[in-house]
This record gives structure tokens, C-alpha cells and sequence, in this order.
């Protein structure tokens, strides 16, 4: 009780932070995490997706420019739309077609990786028990074995019905038992754990009463990755108390809310960054390369790197530089080959 008290208090004092910030900081702050949230959840199964194509997918389900028309993969849109359809959608009930939907649009082609897969259907154990292994093929070693195919349809309903109609337990208990509820099931043959991070993003939006999401609970997952399979291996193969895992859950998703200060002190740079120089005139080149600079630019920015951002020449790309070095928003930094620049 007293860990839940903290998640709730934090809770509030970070939904009051991003509210001040106002809708367009708060819509960029949600653009943010966001990304971090998808890129962290496919992480933690050892998917690596583009982040570019993530953001803008993204972005553009929010109705934000964030600068480039970039080519969105099918699957990387598919596991965006089921991470928005969590928390934007969070007080549609659940259903099985739902959740045949959303593990259908992660694997468009029916593959995961070289392997076929069954997608939009719950698994059938025609190819053996269902297994969370790992080792060296011949040496393998079983962590879990998921309850039978044949009982999957009574226990996603218990699940489901949990869901939809117990109304007694605090909703972020329930994201936690939910959680660990579908993980156990295991109920399709690919894509379980990034479907229960989602659950858990959809029970957690209900527990704040707003789709807004300002801090990432699978970028916390990510980072404790180890932890988060052992005590799901403990809570496995131990007896029906979960409270070591519940406590395990709390303790973690405080640590995600407070994490979430510095996507808030990002988004206050950015905003206090256009209001200082909203008497300076910039062309939409300049405009996009600098949004790109304040929001989740990676590396050095280089004369060659803005000429392809903007798809212009490299003189027009340095006549653009030496403008913002003249207006004081970009500093040199270092020398020929070197050179590259910062914002001041």
C-alpha cells in the first residue's frame, strides 16, 4: 500500500508538470515518449526498430511535424498502431478480435523473422508445447511452459472478464496483474510480451483517466531486463501470491514516472528555446534541422548531414549554417574534415 500510494502521488504531480507545459509541449512530450515506450518494448525481445520511423509514424498519428515524409515499414506501423490503439482506444473493452488485431499487425507478413508463424488467432500447439527457451540448440534450456492450447479459450475469458468487468481493484494493481496474467498464458505463438506491455499501457491510461502518456514503463522493463525475467521466473513456478511480483512491478513504474523529468525538462528546453527567438526569421530548412536539433537529433550535425536532411546542395546547406552561426543558435565545433556544430 504504501508503494502504490507513491505511484498514485507521482502520478498526479507529473500529470499537473506536462499539463502546465501547455497542448503543443504536452503533444511533444507524448511524441516522446511514445517512441521510447515502441523502440523499448520491441528492445526487450531483441527487436531493434528504426526510431525515425517510429517518430514519424507516430507523429503523424498525433497530427504533429516533426519534419521529412519517412517510409514506415508495415510492421514498425503495425506496432505502433497497436501501442495507440492501447492508450488512445483505452476505454474500449477487451476482446479476443481486438487482440487477434493487434498480434496480426506486428507480423503482416505471418512471419517472425524466417519463421511462419499463426497470426490473428490464438496459438494451437501443433508444433509442441509452448516454451520460453534459451541455449545453444541441443543444450537448450526451459525457463516456462505455457498452459495447453486447449485451455487457452476459458482462460483468456477469466482474463478478459477481469479486465473488462472487475471494477474493485485499483487500476494499477490491475495493470500489474494483467500483466503478468497474460505473460503466464502465453496465448499466442509470437508477441505475448509486447502485447502485455500494452495492456499494461492501456490499464495504466484508465488509472490517470487520460490517454496522455508521459512516462514509459517498458523503457524501465528495458533497463532492468534481467531482474524483470527472474522475478517473472520466480512468480512463475511459485504458488498463486504475487504480491513479490506486484511489489516488483511498483517499485519499478515509480522509477519510470520519475524518469519522466527529464522528457519534461526537454520539452521546457525546446518551448523556451522558440519563445527566446521567436523575433529571428528562419527558412523551413532551418526550421527543420533545428526541431530535429531540440527534439532526438543523434550524432554531430555536419554540413553533409543537413544537405541530405533537406535534400539541398551543400552550399545552400552552408549558406543555412553560416546564417544560424550569425544569429548566435549554432556554434562551431571543431576543425576541417572535424567541423561541426551545436546549438548554443
Amino acid at each position: 500500500m504504501p508503494l502504490l500510494s507513491s505511484v498514485r502521488l507521482k502520478q498526479g504531480i507529473l500529470l499537473g508538470k506536462m499539463q502546465s507545459l501547455g497542448f503543443e509541449n504536452s503533444q511533444h512530450a507524448k511524441l516522446n515518449v511514445l517512441t521510447e515506450d515502441v523502440i523499448k518494448s520491441s528492445e526487450i525481445e531483441g527487436l531493434k526498430l528504426n526510431v525515425e520511423q517510429v517518430r514519424s509514424s507516430i507523429a503523424r498519428r498525433l497530427g504533429l511535424d516533426v519534419g521529412g515524409d519517412i517510409y514506415v515499414e508495415r510492421d514498425v506501423q503495425g506496432i505502433v498502431d497497436m501501442m495507440l490503439d492501447a492508450t488512445i482506444n483505452l476505454d474500449k473493452p477487451i476482446s479476443d478480435d481486438r487482440l487477434f488485431g493487434w498480434q496480426a499487425a506486428m507480423f503482416p507478413s505471418g512471419r517472425s523473422g524466417l519463421y511462419k508463424i499463426k497470426v490473428g488467432e490464438y496459438r494451437d500447439d501443433s508444433n509442441g508445447k509452448m516454451q520460453v527457451v534459451s541455449g545453444a540448440l541441443g543444450h537448450e534450456k526451459v525457463h516456462y511452459e505455457a498452459p495447453s492450447a486447449k485451455n487457452l479459450p476459458q482462460e483468456m475469458c477469466k482474463l478478459i472478464d477481469f479486465i473488462n468487468k472487475e471494477k474493485d481493484t485499483d487500476l494499477v494493481i490491475k495493470a500489474g496483474i494483467v500483466h503478468l496474467w497474460f505473460v503466464i498464458i502465453h496465448p499466442f505463438e509470437d508477441g505475448n510480451g509486447r502485447i502485455a506491455r500494452a495492456l499494461t499501457d492501456m490499464l495504466l491510461a484508465r488509472s490517470e483517466n487520460t490517454s496522455d502518456r508521459f512516462y514509459s514503463m517498458s523503457s524501465q522493463i528495458k533497463k532492468v531486463r534481467k531482474s524483470y525475467y527472474e522475478i517473472l521466473q520466480i512468480t512463475q513456478k511459485d504458488s498463486v501470491d504475487i504480491t513479490l511480483w506486484l511489489k516488483w512491478f511498483l517499485e519499478n513504474l515509480v522509477i519510470a514516472i520519475e524518469d519522466s523529468e527529464q522528457i519534461f525538462n526537454d520539452v521546457l528546453k525546446r518551448a523556451e528555446f522558440w519563445e527566446k527567438n521567436k523575433s529571428q526569421v528562419f527558412n523551413k530548412r532551418q526550421i527543420k534541422v533545428l526541431t530535429k536539433l531540440l527534439d532526438n537529433f543523434e550524432g554531430n550535425l555536419t554540413t553533409k548531414k543537413w544537405a541530405k536532411m533537406c535534400n539541398c546542395s551543400h552550399d545552400t546547406a552552408n549558406r543555412d549554417i553560416a546564417d544560424l552561426v550569425n544569429k548566435n543558435i549554432l556554434i562551431k565545433q571543431g576543425e576541417a574534415r572535424a567541423t561541426h556544430y551545436i546549438l548554443k
